[in-house]
């Protein structure tokens, strides 16, 4: 019965502990892929070819299921891998429509035409390659009518937060706000587009300004994917341990990730 979690690093691990929080009794295998992370730097088919591979591990470690806990895989590689490579009987889904949900106030299976929604002006931080993809601004626009969207590629962030350097992290972040709020000076939603970003979401927040609502992702995707496993549960796989998987070195990455999570996390090879 698990559920596979993937990233391009330890991003995903937001996602991991929203969704054990809220699913405990699901086993869940992640997997990060350390040695290649960030993604956020790369052309699409790299991209696309890594987060392949990364999600037949886990289907091969028993899921059925695949979270892309990664908002770069997300945008550049999910779209194709659903239309031309997900197996029969597998399903792979991505961090943008929990927050597209939210951020209009609809149901994904609500096929109605595009309408006004309570933000006009919406900042999204991401990654270049996510910025680059344009997936956010497409997937609104099938939805919501009226919003301005302005985007900030957040260079070096993930990097950062990666080699544990929170100091560096927390300076890029506010001088990506600045840069953005020199283009939109006043954003009424912010969207943190970035699974690695809720590490610093209280930088971002104080950045921002109190008037301005930030949506994060963990939560929110652990509450869509409890909705969608009432509705689909043949979708929990075989697998019946969680496991923590990485493509880089277990023992660094796994004392990253306790420092992260701040509770005992062990990697093994992936």
């Amino acid at each position: 019965m698990a559920v596979g979690i993937f990233d391009s690093g330890l991003g995903g691990l937001t996602v991991w502990d929203a969704v054990h929080k809220r699913l405990p009794d699901v086993p869940l295998v992640y997997l990060g892929d350390n040695a290649h992370t960030p993604y956020g730097v790369r052309d699409a088919d790299d991209i696309y070819e890594l987060t392949r591979s990364g999600v037949a591990r886990l289907f091969d470690a028993g899921c059925d299921l695949v979270i892309l806990a990664c908002n770069t895989a997300s945008a550049a590689a999910l779209r194709r891998m659903q239309e031309a490579w997900v197996p029969q009987g597998k399903r792979v889904l991505g961090v943008f429509v929990p927050l597209i949900e939210a951020l209009t106030e609809r149901q994904w299976g609500d096929n109605s035409p595009p309408r006004e929604v309570a933000v006009s002006n919406v900042a999204l931080f991401a990654t270049p390659a996510t910025v680059a993809s344009r997936a956010f601004q497409r997937e609104l626009a099938f939805r919501a009518i009226g919003v301005d969207v302005e985007a900030q590629a957040c260079g070096g962030v993930v990097d950062a937060i990666e080699e544990g350097d929170m100091i560096l992290a927390e300076a890029l972040v506010r001088s990506h706000v600045d840069a953005l709020k020199r283009k939109m000076p006043h954003p009424q939603a912010a969207v943190l587009g970035c699974t690695h970003y809720p590490l610093v979401e209280e930088v971002f927040r104080d950045a921002l300004g109190p008037e301005v609502s930030v949506y994060s992702q963990p939560s929110l995707v652990a509450a869509s994917l409890a909705d969608y496993l009432g509705r689909h549960p043949d979708k929990l796989g075989q697998g019946e341990e969680g496991v923590f998987l990485t493509t880089g070195d277990p023992k660094r990455v796994s004392s990253r990730a306790t420092q992260f999570l701040r509770r005992e996390i062990a990697f093994q090879p992936a």
